[in-house]
Parts: C-alpha cells; structure tokens; sequence
C-alpha cells in the first residue's frame, strides 16, 4: 500500500495559490486514475483505488499547510504504511517554476508543512517530491509569495512540472523510486 499525500491550504481563497502545488498532483492523480478525492477522514481528504495492482490512498490534508503532520501521522499509523510507501509531494521555493525534484529522504528546507510531517512522525525517511515556484521578488515576502497565484507567463511550465510530478508517481508504481528519480530528476 502506498500512501501519497499532496500538500496544500484548503479553501477556494488558497485554491490557485502556489503553496498548493501538491494539490494539484493529488488532483492530477485522480483525474488518470479515476479515484475521487472526496471522502473525509484523519483531517484529510482522501481516496482509495488500486493502480498496477497496488493499494494507493491520495490525500489533501485539511489541516492548513502548518498543521499537515496532524493528518499524516493518523494515516499512516492506522493503514500501517512504512516510510518507504509514504510519499509527500510540495511547492519548493529554491526550484525555479517548472523543475521538480524527487528525493527519498531529507530535511524541511524550511518548508512549514515538511516540519510539521517530520516533526509528527519523529522521522525524514520519507519520499518526496518538490514542485518549484521559485523565489519572491525583492521586497515581497515569503508568506505573500507562498500565498499568490502564479504568474499568466509562469501558469504552463508549472502545470507542466505538475503533470510530470503525476507521471513520476506513476513510474514509482511501475518500477522504484530511484528509476522514477534517474528519469525526472534531469
């Protein structure tokens, strides 16, 4: 069984917003694979289906970006997934809009979300996957960055670091993590 969890702020006022990224994976995720993302459990929204044979279970955290370990932690304690089937897709500040970057374990980077996962868990063994949205700009803060849309110039290289994030799950499902991290880590 494979738990993959994409983070994010609910609500429609954060629904575009850069700090959503790993939203929009999980959305990705569900529209190929035709699970729906919609039943509530472990503060979270969840979905569950079978992919190349495998148990998968999507899940959006609802408990704001700073609290997302709250969810992760019951998830993963009651579907008694190891870290290595644990996989956490989110918006990265240090890569430039477009990239991605797949590592199988590490720190926060200071990402809220990262520390409260690794805090709640009492471990950063875990995969991940890190959607790029580059950097504010001079005299613009994080949080407001983190809390804006993207860009119109910038919206096609992130949907598509989005739709290749999608397809680095899949090639986790159908070979490793570390074939998946040799062909998309380019």
């Amino acid at each position: 069984m494979k738990l993959i969890v994409g983070l994010g702020n609910p609500g429609i006022r954060y629904a575009r917003t850069r700090h959503n990224a790993g939203f929009w994976v999980i959305d990705e995720l569900s529209r190929r694979w035709g699970i729906p993302v919609k039943k509530e459990k472990w503060k979270a929204e969840i979905g569950e289906g079978i992919v190349n044979g495998e148990k998968v279970i999507l899940m959006k955290p609802m408990t704001y970006m700073n609290l997302s370990g709250e969810a992760v932690r019951p998830a993963k304690d009651w579907l008694k997934v190891d870290d290595d089937n644990l996989l956490v897709i989110y918006d990265d500040l240090d890569l430039p809009p477009g990239r991605i970057r797949l590592r199988l374990s590490g720190s926060s980077g200071g990402h809220n979300g990262m520390k409260s996962i690794i805090a709640c868990l009492g471990t950063d063994r875990f995969k991940r996957i890190r959607i790029g949205i580059g950097r504010p700009d001079p005299g613009v803060s994080v949080p407001d960055h983190v809390l804006s849309p993207f860009l119109s110039e910038e919206l096609d290289v992130v949907m598509d670091s989005v739709d290749r994030a999608a397809s680095a799950v899949e090639k986790w499902l159908e070979a490793d993590f570390l074939t998946a991290m040799n062909q998309f880590n380019k």
